[in-house]
């Protein structure tokens, strides 16, 4: 008996259940799949290139046999079959035809990324103002030969709605659970949703407040620009970093799912930690804060007070919701860099040393090193390692808002995130460790490197720059952005180091260019719509980048061995002769040219001439001589010819070679010869050009404004503020502005719902709440009079003041 189990794909199966024959698959090479090879999307995509303020990313793998591409032009979903390392272990595959998914809703919005969930269930198609999830698998029904596939909008009270100006800045898949997504949005709130309970109202809401209100310098230090979510290592796995337009990078620790699944190792790891360095202080800080986590950990994860009861542990546990009733979650930061001994503080709390803004950011997790690459608007990315591990921090008496069900369950939380700068301190690399470990301070920052992109200067706008991790090797991440696609790869990593047992400096990352989408010098690059790195089980790594014609590039990256930087020997130098002499084969060996050995002739009596040649004594003589001069210049003259006759064509064929040679150059001459009038022409031409030229500079010397000064250190310095004022606060500014107008439009309407609700339930009552009103307005007024009194008294004390000093 023979079943069927094949229950991964029920969208397919109104064509299983179909009487025609199913359409025969062929595989050829992804790069030539007919997706990629159509010739209508080109226009289209470019001028929506042109348009689009973002980069783009329309291309997502699912990490086994699929790679998703959205269709832009068709707005649907191609889903195409590959096979990695097939037919030959170099080379990818893709079935033809694939398979068309499209949403059973009409979007109102361009897509500008899509991503996928572990499982491969669902798919996130992203906007700047909307933002969808749609089900890859589950009901669905066949119409003109496409699979129509739930389609739902996630936060449609707060980001599609009319009335609302706020922009969606980031959205990524939590690591550690299908169904929760979160966002970062440009009102500086990060919200996590869980698609299987509610896509409209958000499971947790964290207001990121880096500042105090009236405090801030400028607008790109409460300005969000993007955020990630840490990797498998103690606290990481629960932290959610956020960076900001001035390039400071913020900390929210703990943030976990309701319901996500953690490994039982893991949580017992940090359990145990905080146990051991935490309540085994001497410092009482240490202690409360260990203790308040350890309360948490038993609360979200009841399994660790019932491990020793019970005989076997779990491989896996569920997260349970849970929030501290009479406390709000730190934002722990800015993170700083960390000082050395001897050096100054102030090192540590200077600004960005990178150029522009910050425009995107990418913790990754190598090994025993968290690692966080910042990438700025002028082309660099600054690359840092955190010193110190991450602790969990809370501020009591900031309470949150929670949302419980009948049964007293929390269903959502809301908090407030502050910023606490009592906390800030400065961590030195020979600071004792107890004064460190759990006392709330934020990790410091080891910086490894700043790496310069060296993309070309941009007098419209600045360079967008998106960072992606190999899945396959760690150490190497890829930087895409409008000129291409670069390969950095680090060479030291301060933890792995120390544990493998090198003890080595500090080795600066390697840059390899992948990728380049400009045709020439004076052409401006094109952007790429997709990218995507794949990886098979035997090591083989490959990169996938859709250009902005809808073509397809698949490119081989090499892995073994790349992390060994190239060695050069520079204190032995090979000289051109000894290299000439290398390259240069021997003909006739040294041993023949030098001549026939010099022999001793034997020594001879000395009546050698009284002594008769036909006698014996004579005979033996001769044949002595015979023999010497046959075993010497005989043997030599039978080494030459064979030498000379075994060389012979060798010779020749070398003298071909130089004649072949030579009638080339001799052609060459010819044609230079033939050319060589239109080079003087086009010389004479260059040398009269130079001279206009020149008379046009000196023309132009002689404008009055010629003779300007150059701009002095300070000036050069107000000029760049102007310039990171134009180019950052005025686009925060804007989008506070707008923020705060939805807001205000928000808050108005529901006040007014309130108050005619109020008025309907309780009409006796509408007399007394217009004369509560009019004395509110009243008393408002005075308070603003009061309040303007007081300020032109203030003003007139500190003129006095001013007047007092002066005198």
């Amino acid at each position: 008996m023979r079943f069927n189990f094949d229950v991964a794909e029920p969208a397919d199966g109104d064509s299983r259940r179909s009487l025609t024959p199913k359409e025969e698959l062929q595989w050829v090479p992804l790069q030539n799949h007919p997706v990629f090879t159509s010739a209508d999307g080109g226009a289209t995509n470019a001028a929506a290139s042109a348009s689009s303020r973002g980069v783009k990313n329309l291309l997502a793998w699912d990490g086994a046999s699929r790679l998703y591409y959205w269709d832009s032009n068709k707005q649907c979903l191609h889903r195409i079959s590959i096979r990695l390392g097939e037919p030959v272990p170099t080379s990818v595959v893709a079935a033809t035809p694939s398979k068309v998914l499209r949403a059973d809703k009409e979007l109102n919005f361009v897509v500008n990324k899509i991503s996928i969930n572990r499982n491969g269930s669902a798919l996130l198609l992203t906007g700047s103002d909307d933002l969808c999830v749609m089900y890859l698998y589950g009901r669905s029904s066949t119409k003109d030969n496409a699979i129509i596939c739930r389609t739902v909008s996630i936060g449609s009270q707060v980001y599609s709605s009319e009335s609302s100006a706020i922009r969606i800045l980031q959205v990524s898949w939590h690591p550690y659970s299908d169904t929760h997504v979160g966002i970062l949005s440009s009102d500086s709130v990060f919200r996590l949703f869980d698609l299987s309970s509610d896509v409209v109202q958000p499971e947790q809401e964290y207001y990121l407040q880096p500042v105090e209100p009236g405090r801030s310098r400028n607008a790109a230090s409460i300005c969000p620009v993007d955020f990630s979510f840490g990797g498998d290592h103690l606290w990481d796995r629960f932290s959610v970093f956020v960076l900001f337009s001035d390039g400071s990078v913020y900390i929210v620790c703990p943030v976990v799912p309701f319901g996500s699944v953690y490994k039982w190792e893991s949580i017992l790891e940090i359990y145990s930690d905080a146990h051991t360095f935490g309540l085994n202080s001497a410092n009482s800080a240490a202690v409360c804060n260990s203790n308040v986590a350890i309360s948490w950990l038993e609360a979200t994860f009841p399994e660790l007070t019932q491990q020793t009861t019970d005989e076997e542990n779990p491989s896996i546990i569920k997260a349970h919701s849970h929030a501290l009733f009479d406390a709000s979650l730190a934002l722990q930061g800015p993170l700083r860099k960390v000082c050395r001994a001897g050096e100054d503080e102030t090192v540590a709390v200077r600004g960005a040393e990178c150029e522009g803004r910050a425009v995107s950011f990418l913790y990754n997790l190598i090994s025993k090193d968290s690692i966080l690459v910042t990438a700025w608007s002028g082309g660099q990315l600054q690359v840092d390692a955190l010193a110190d591990e991450i602790q969990p921090v809370w501020i009591t008496g900031s309470a949150p808002r929670l949302r419980v069900d009948s049964r007293d369950h929390v269903r959502g939380i809301a908090m407030i995130c502050e910023s606490n700068d009592a906390e800030h301190s400065i961590v030195k690399l020979d600071q004792p460790l107890d004064n460190t470990v759990w006392l709330g301070h934020p990790p410091p920052l080891l910086r490894l490197a700043i790496v310069d992109l060296a993309l070309p200067r941009k007098t419209e706008g600045s360079s967008l720059i998106t960072m992606f991790a190999d899945p396959l090797m760690p150490e190497r991440i890829y930087s895409l952005h409008e000129g291409g696609v670069d390969s950095i790869v680090l060479h030291f990593l301060p933890f792995t180091s120390q544990i493998n047992g090198k003890d080595e400096n500090i080795k600066i990352p390697s840059v390899h260019p992948v990728l380049s989408t400009c045709q020439g010098e004076t052409s401006s690059p094109s952007p790429l719509f997709g990218f995507a790195s794949l990886s098979d089980s035997f090591g083989y790594s490959w990169v996938v980048v859709v250009t902005s014609t809808e073509e397809c590039v698949v490119l081989e990256m090499k892995t073994w061995n790349l992390l060994l930087p190239i060695q050069i020997d520079q204190e032995k130098p090979v000289r051109l002769e000894e290299q000439k002499e290398k390259d240069t084969p021997d003909i006739i060996s040294k041993e023949l040219l030098s001549g026939p050995k010099s022999v001793l002739a034997p020594q001879a009596t000395p009546n050698l001439r009284s002594i008769s040649a036909d006698s014996i004594e004579g005979r033996s003589a001769i044949h002595q001589y015979f023999k010497l001069f046959h075993e010497n210049y005989v043997e030599y003259a039978h080494k030459v010819y064979f030498e000379l006759k075994h060389h012979g064509p060798q010779l020749k064929r070398i003298i071909d070679d130089q004649h072949a040679r030579l009638n080339e150059a001799q052609e060459k001459m010819l044609r230079v010869e033939a050319k060589q009038s239109m080079l003087d022409e086009r010389i004479a031409r260059a040398v009269q050009r130079h001279s206009s030229l020149e008379q046009r500079l000196q023309h132009l010397r002689r404008l009055p404004g010629a003779h300007k000064k150059p701009l002095s250190r300070a000036e050069r310095e107000f000029k760049s503020e102007l310039d990171q004022f134009t180019g950052v606060e005025l686009d925060a500014l804007k989008s506070s502005i707008d923020t705060l107008r939805a807001r205000l439009r928000r808050y108005t309407q529901s006040s007014k719902g309130s108050v005619i609700n109020q008025r309907r339930k309780m009409p006796g009552r509408n007399n007394v709440q217009d004369t509560q009103i009019a004395q509110l307005k009243s008393s408002l007024e005075k308070l603003s009079l009061l309040n303007s009194e007081s300020t032109k008294k203030v003003e007139l004390v500190e003129s006095a003041l001013r007047t007092k000093d002066s005198s």
